[in-house]
């Protein structure tokens, strides 16, 4: 039997097709892709008309609302949206499926949010104490009428924070109401509105439910899993709930290991934004025979997706690596990666000391946080074993310091060292919406930058659109420092100089610091001098 094949529109054709009817019917062509919306209004107008007439709103202005229609011919269906709207339409022609592929994300994202939570709105009890409630089990079990719209809003707030690429969900309770925000590129924004107070134990208790944790246990922390199916592939989230002055709070962590999976079967060092002079040298430490590769950083500055990038550029089946991680986040190909256990008594030392036992080349120790740990990576770097491992540190000098205060013996440490690396996460312009913004003198003088040498320089930040949410940032980018062990650093670091000196000498030999790593992000466009102000000193 044949199937037919469904056509789809061809996007060249149908913007022709647009155009031409705009200009028969003396309307302006709009281009959604790069037509500059006010967010506001689909917030304004309900979403089910967007969706009934087919149109989205472009701007509010002296009471005339511009609306993208596709087909303007129809004079009947604009004035009976004009009188729904109580507004007097100026119709603007945009193709069919740019103002479908808007509303799905419109209704992805945001309205059927704020639609699912608008039930959860109202009944605030505001004299009933909650603070020592009887556990809302009877509540849950009482029926549908709470029970479903509660499953309907987490399972809704998960599916947009997936939509919406967010690595963790907190929810919050506050005296009055439930915060729920998403952490989108590492920064928090609200999910929705506020909701009110009284919806929050059965939330909580949702998710415990989900994650099987104690629902009767709200005085102590409690830390539990559960997966959900996405889009064909199984997600896993690490819930944590800690009791509060105002309740109980959880944060949920968004492990997407299938993706992240098929993102590091590509992973490369190009990929994590390495400048080109870095990575030159960056490649050449982590192909050394032996010697440990130190990467340092606070926690959520990419360190641990810098060394699975190292890792997956240099495996072969002809050497043996092996990985300890507290967790294992993310699992790679023709790596064996181990799993903290310390409540088993597997912790980073013991397991450390097992793998040398294993006959590995390369080794990588997912944290160093003290001493044991510290000297058992020393030694392996120092008998013929490639370590690669991080540790928490502000920048490459404080390393030095951490190390030494820990009590390892300062010459083997040295020696030991093929090169140090800070890094940090900035996030990326949005590509779809940033645009040329001027800055004036006073602002780059407080942004430690000279005005006469970025007088030819293009500045650039995005108003926000659908595509970053609002925010003007779509993705994150690593800027970096590496420290190059020469003879006279390791000289130094054992005559125990001081930072100053250290950074001094690393400036002469071609280092490039955190912060000047950001400002070249900035002067290629890649990211905003407002953001690299929130993420590094100004020097």
């Amino acid at each position: 039997m044949a199937t037919e094949r469904v056509r789809l529109p061809d996007p060249v054709a149908e913007s022709d097709q647009a155009r031409a009817l705009a200009m028969r019917y003396r309307c302006e062509f709009v281009d959604l892709k790069s037509a500059s919306i006010d967010h506001d209004l689909f917030r304004s107008i309900p979403v089910d008309l967007m969706f009934r007439y087919n149109f989205v709103p472009l701007h509010l202005e002296d009471g005339t609302l511009d609306i993208a229609f596709a087909d303007p011919r129809n004079l009947t269906l604009v004035d009976e949206l004009g009188l729904l709207l109580g507004k007097k339409l100026r119709v603007k022609v945009a193709t069919l499926s740019q103002i479908a592929d808007l509303l799905k994300k419109t209704e992805q994202s945001q309205r059927v949010l704020e639609e699912v939570t608008e039930g959860f709105a109202l009944d605030v009890v505001g004299e009933e104490d909650t603070q020592d409630e009887t556990l809302s089990i009877d509540r849950l079990a009482a029926g549908d009428s709470d029970i479903a719209p509660v499953i309907k809003l987490v399972d809704t707030t998960i599916f947009n924070a997936l939509e919406r690429r967010a690595s963790d969900i907190h929810i919050e309770s506050r005296d009055q109401e439930v915060a729920i925000k998403y952490r989108i590129d590492g920064v928090l924004h609200y999910a929705m509105p506020p909701i009110a107070k009284d919806w929050h134990s059965t939330i909580i208790s949702r998710i415990k439910v989900m994650s099987e944790l104690d629902i009767a246990e709200r005085r102590i922390p409690q830390d539990g899993r559960f997966r959900v199916r996405y889009k064909g592939r199984l997600i896993d989230f690490r819930v944590s709930i800690m009791p509060t002055i105002h309740g109980e709070d959880a944060v949920l962590r968004v492990l997407d290991k299938e993706s992240m999976s098929e993102k590091f079967a590509k992973l490369s060092l190009e990929v994590v934004g390495f400048s080109d002079n870095d990575l030159v040298k960056f490649r050449r430490y982590i192909k050394e025979p032996y010697g440990m590769v130190l990467v340092t950083g606070p926690t959520g500055s990419g360190k641990t997706t810098t060394l699975y990038a190292g890792l997956s550029e240099i495996k072969t089946d002809e050497d043996k690596i092996i990985t300890i991680e507290d967790p294992v986040e993310y699992q790679l190909k023709g790596i064996t990666q181990i799993p903290v256990n310390e409540k088993k008594g597997l912790t980073f030392a013991r397991g450390l000391r097992s793998i040398l036992r294993h006959d590995p080349d390369k080794i990588m120790v997912g944290e160093i946080r003290d001493q044991e740990t510290a000297q058992i990576a020393i030694n392996a770097a120092l008998t013929g074993h490639l370590v690669f491992t991080t540790v928490h540190a502000n920048n490459v000098l404080d390393v030095v310091g951490r190390f030494l205060n820990m009590g390892v013996e300062p010459y083997n440490f040295v020696s030991s060292l093929n090169c140090i690396l800070a890094q940090r996460l900035v996030r990326v312009a949005c590509e779809f919406c940033k645009e040329p913004v001027h800055y004036d003198d006073e602002f780059l003088v407080e942004s430690g930058l000279n005005p006469e040498d970025w007088r030819g320089v293009t500045f650039y930040e995005g108003p926000g659109c659908f595509e970053c949410g609002g925010t003007g940032f779509r993705g994150r980018t690593a800027i970096h420092e590496l420290l190059d062990l020469s003879d006279r650093i390791r000289e130094m670091i054992l005559d125990r100089r001081s930072s100053a000196e250290i950074k001094r000498v690393a400036r002469e030999e071609g280092m490039t610091f955190l912060r000047e790593s950001a400002v070249d992000k900035v002067r290629m466009g890649v990211t905003t001098l407002r953001e690299i102000n929130k993420v590094t000193f100004i020097e």
